[in-house]
């Protein structure tokens, strides 16, 4: 019987810029640093504000498993959490808004009205207001000089439903080889730069010389085209917009004392600072800073930094749920004083609002999830070598977690067999393309079927099927739904009333994309792709502290 097995690259040369545009920054002098080692687990309101409210009794026990990103943080906690409404107008009456999302937002909304919001960290110079950072403070965040660039370190797209559903925070790792509209295909985390040093040009032409009104305008020039590009890239409408600077992150990790992290292996990095050992961490300030931003000799570079970012993330909400941040005056005054200093959001986003539609994901999660990538090494006639994605591979990964968008058509429900909800499908991804695994499922679960967990196994060239004694007829309605013809096999390991779908090289089936989609850009030296690593399946969590490159 062929049984599936149990479960159980060197760094990138950037683009060489041309005259005014955004490159690479040289690493800042090395400043010695003592080896870490492991220590013990430790200004205009939005409309429609509210009067303030009595403080609702503090609910501690109802979040598990739930996911939290770093800009929106503190909203999320606070909404979550039933934080009293009057300390968080104190918060709202001094946050930051830049006119970066028409009223209108970029099209149609969805009808149940769900919410996407981009979360950005920004590689910037200046805090929210567009003041320059003192030189100390850049020595200490070790920005280095920044020669007029500003490139997005961070980018998360989250899809937040109306109903208290399952959340979705995917990340877009930022050397992601995209279309910018206008400025043709490079690396994604240069959109808001080429767009924000255009602009300044511009204003600059049009006799505009006061400093922070040039940083201000430039930044919102630069946040819209980033706006524009995701929107394209994912086909979704962004409704909502938050990015956070070096000193944000870095302020924000030390109010709420800190975040436990665990490495594989010792890393020493020049480039990020980033000197730990292996094993578990508490880190804030630099070092929350130099572990989020090491890509440099880690194995899979940017794809591994991405997952320390949510690696990170998952374990400030865990932090800020267990340890007491919201009810300590102290770690919350710090923590809301952080956010003013560096946080930016949209014009006209209604905080209370949003805070209200979170209550209702007390029920539920929010999980992080890597968008689908074909070469982890793809060559580029400009941008030296860069992360290949197929748009419509995005698109479809995007639909299949974020549901559909407006305009789009989900898979009829009335089409699903309701014996299939009697079947829960494990899926495992043996394939090697990242993300596989994830959207069979989401495939499987709109065909009727209960959604059980998914995972990556070693490689296999042939898909089967594994289900427990007796169960070949719900594996065959699993074959039915996938396609093709896997090999459906009995092993005693299923349990009563699943099926286990591991996923070969030769699958065909549905959710998976055969068109080349991007394909080679014009000038770009013929290549056959590299195979991606092999992506966790598993979304990230807040339980535990999970071991990373």
């Amino acid at each position: 019987m062929d049984h599936p097995p149990r479960n159980g690259q060197g760094d990138r040369r950037p683009a060489r810029p041309r005259q005014d545009e955004p490159g690479r920054r040289t690493p800042p002098p090395r400043r010695p640093s003592p080896r870490r080692e492991p220590v013990d687990a430790r200004r205009t309101p939005p409309p429609g504000r509210p009067q303030p409210r009595p403080a609702p009794r503090a609910r501690h026990n109802s979040f598990r498993g739930a996911k939290i990103a770093l800009t929106v943080v503190s909203l999320l906690v606070m909404g979550l959490t039933g934080y009293a409404w009057a300390a968080m107008q104190g918060l709202v009456n001094g946050l930051n808004y830049a006119n970066v999302i028409s009223d209108g937002g970029g099209g149609d909304k969805p009808a149940d009205g769900a919410r996407d919001i981009l979360l950005v960290g920004l590689d910037s110079r200046t805090d929210a207001q567009g003041n320059p950072l003192p030189r100390e403070v850049l020595d200490q965040l070790r920005a280095g000089d920044s020669n007029g660039e500003l490139n997005t370190d961070s980018l998360i797209f989250v899809h937040i439903p109306n109903d208290g559903s399952k959340a979705v925070a995917m990340s877009l790792p930022r050397d992601s080889y995209v279309d910018i509209p206008g400025y043709g295909k490079h690396k994604i985390n240069s959109a808001y730069a080429r767009a924000m040093l255009q602009a300044r040009k511009d204003l600059q032409k049009q006799g505009v010389t006061d400093p922070k009104q040039l940083d201000v305008q430039a930044n919102q020039a630069g946040a819209k085209k980033l706006i524009e590009t995701i929107e394209k890239l994912t086909g979704s409408t962004i409704d909502n917009y938050a990015a956070v600077n070096l000193l944000g992150f870095s302020d924000i990790t030390t109010a709420i004392g800190g975040v436990d992290v665990c490495l594989k292996n010792n890393v020493k990095d020049e480039y990020s600072g980033a000197d730990f050992t292996k094993g578990q961490h508490t880190i804030s300030g630099v070092q929350a800073l130099e572990f989020v931003r090491q890509r440099h000799g880690l194995p899979n570079g940017d794809l591994d930094r991405v997952v320390r970012q949510q690696v990170f993330m998952a374990g400030m909400a865990r932090k800020v749920l267990s340890a007491g941040t919201l009810t300590n005056p102290a770690k919350l005054n710090d923590l809301i004083d952080a956010i003013k200093k560096s946080v930016v959001l949209n014009q006209n986003w209604d905080i209370f609002g949003f805070a209200q539609q979170m209550k209702g994901l007390t029920g539920g999660q929010l999980e992080f999830r890597t968008i689908p990538v074909k070469n982890v090494e793809y060559k580029t006639p400009e941008d030296g070598v860069a992360i290949q994605v197929d748009p419509a591979e995005v698109k479809q990964f995007v639909q299949g977690l974020a549901g559909p968008q407006p305009g789009q058509t989900a898979p009829p429900a009335q089409q699903a067999d309701p014996a299939n909800k009697a079947t829960t499908v494990d899926v495992r991804n043996a394939s090697g393309k990242t993300g596989l695994a994830a959207s069979v499922a989401k495939t499987l679960e709109s065909k009727g079927f209960t959604s059980g967990d998914t995972a990556n196994s070693t490689a296999r060239k042939t898909t089967v099927i594994w289900v427990p004694k007796g169960g070949k007829d719900k594996g065959q309605a699993v074959a039915d739904a996938l396609g093709g013809s896997p090999t459906i096999q009995e092993d005693k390991s299923v349990s009563a009333g699943h099926v286990m779908v591991f996923l070969g090289s030769d699958y065909q089936g549905p959710a998976t994309d055969a068109s080349t989609g991007s394909g080679a850009a014009s000038g770009a030296t013929s290549q056959a792709p590299a195979p991606p690593p092999a992506a966790d399946d598993q979304p990230i969590t807040a339980e535990g502290v999970p071991c990373v490159n």
